[in-house]
């Protein structure tokens, strides 16, 4: 394939890229959106191997590596459960920080390309910069990932003056930095960089650690950002146009959605990454530690399906605990039930519910939710008081009156689904836990509420079960 050929290839595999992010935008356009992935992805691909920089005896590693990837990939789509994509989609970018790190360090080893002058100190940078981009991305998306999946606690972990611990590591990486630009030779200039690198992939594992499991979402958006600009650092080590626009593509895509992240949870980048958000730790409230308002009052299954048979306006509010306990289609065949009885059905999904940007809407449509009725936050908040039952289904701080009502709560100011306006509400748990946050919640304790304790999986069959009879 020639050169020219190759580039018209990468330049049809970023338009369709551009067309992928606009289609996964949307529920009903992201079955189409993740077909333009994944036809400009095997066209970049191809027009990579069989361009004029892959030689004849390179081939045979190639389409080894490509035939390893898929063949871990295919097993990984076929047994990674829903409810996992979460710590999957962390460990994902853990690769690209890994690849970027090991892209620099070929390409600074590589003698192929000999560079002088000005040329030379841009390729360097590159290399300087790539690495580090990367080196924080694979460290922070293990711990992200070990966090997801429960092998490290989501308790942040604040060492003392951990802020002044960044400052150092950012100033020793601006000063090896320097080293490396003015080394001379590669044994000269590998010292400062290997010590970068290890700075960099112990900045990734203190960033992640000390960021709280109520700022999960966030941090799995901002870590796509970072394997965004990871890819695009290496496309200028490699001199690959295609890579740079689709890295810078993942990265600003990944920064906005961070930013929308934090506008959902009323904290700004910054508050993200000093960490202590979620800490667990008992929560204040009016200056005490916060205590039970007042006595829960338990429902049965049975009472649950006769108030949901009885309402004209069911509003549906999924958690990270309808995940857990793979409740999703359950859900569908109430919702399926209810309808066919004609009673109106809609479900409210708050930005950050879950443990990544988009969890619920992802489980809602493998169950074969309409798309009409998941209405986002801002959409269906103000139909709460219309609704004759709001069910809460594993989620806690998303609908925590706290963040109205209590100035002094760590959650205060937070947007969340106001499901207390309903003339009745029915919150599932397990148990009367708090949340990622940490702090209790008002809501279990209103009088218009009822608390259906067990496993949602559990619960959500024999109300399915006592509607059908």
């Amino acid at each position: 394939m020639s050169q020219s050929l190759a580039t018209v290839a990468y330049l049809g595999a970023a338009i369709l890229f551009i067309l992928s992010l606009g289609g996964l935008s949307n529920p009903e356009t992201s079955r189409r959106g993740n077909l333009f992935g994944m036809v400009g992805m095997a066209l970049a691909v191809l027009a990579t191997v069989f361009g004029p920089r892959v030689s004849a005896e390179g081939m045979a590693w190639i389409v080894g590596a490509l035939v390893v990837g898929g063949g871990i990939g295919l097993y990984a789509a076929k047994v990674v459960k829903m409810t996992q994509m979460p710590e999957l989609v962390a460990l994902m970018h853990s690769l690209v920080g890994l690849a970027a790190c090991l892209v620099g360090f070929a390409s600074y080893v590589d003698t192929s390309r000999p560079l002088q002058g000005a040329e030379q100190l841009i390729h360097e940078v590159e290399i300087y910069v790539g690495i580090l981009i990367g080196a924080v991305t694979f460290s922070g998306s293990l711990i992200a990932f070990g966090k997801l999946n429960g092998r490290i606690g989501g308790k942040p972990l604040l060492l003392p003056a951990r802020h002044w611990l960044n400052l150092a590591a950012l100033l020793l990486v601006i000063g090896f930095g320097r080293e490396f630009l003015r080394a001379e030779g590669i044994a000269q200039g590998m010292l400062p960089l290997v010590v970068m690198t290890a700075i960099a992939l112990l900045f990734g594992i203190h960033m992640v650690m000390a960021i709280g499991g109520a700022d999960m979402p966030v941090v799995v958006s901002m870590l796509n950002s970072y394997s965004g600009w990871a890819a695009a650092a290496t496309g200028f080590m490699l001199g690959n146009d295609l890579l740079i626009v689709t890295g810078a593509l993942v990265g600003s895509s990944g920064a906005i959605l961070s930013y929308i992240m934090c506008q959902a949870m009323n904290r700004n980048f910054l508050s993200v990454i000093a960490g202590g958000f979620g800490s667990g730790a008992p929560a204040k409230t009016g200056g005490a530690t916060a205590q039970p308002q007042g006595e829960v009052t338990a429902i049965s299954a049975i009472e649950t399906a006769d108030l949901l048979r009885e309402a004209k306006r069911v509003i549906i509010v999924p958690g990270y605990g309808m995940a857990v306990a793979q409740a999703q289609h359950t859900v569908n065949e109430i919702t399926k039930a209810l309808r066919a009885k004609g009673v109106q059905v809609q479900f409210a999904i708050h930005p950050v519910a879950g443990r990544m940007p988009g969890h619920m809407n992802v489980l809602l449509a493998e169950a074969k939710v309409p798309y009409d009725i998941v209405m986002e936050m801002d959409e269906i908040n103000d139909d709460f008081p219309e609704a004759d039952v709001a069910m809460v289904i594993g989620a806690n701080d998303i609908v925590n009156p706290a963040a109205q009502d209590d100035p002094a709560s760590p959650i205060a100011g937070m947007p969340v689904l106001e499901v207390w306006r309903a003339r009745q509400s029915i919150v599932m748990k397990r148990s009367m836990a708090s949340g990622y946050a940490g702090v209790d919640n008002p809501l279990f304790y209103k009088d218009n509420n009822r608390m259906l304790f067990g496993d949602a999986k559990k619960m959500l069959d024999e109300v399915l079960t006592a509607l059908r009879a």
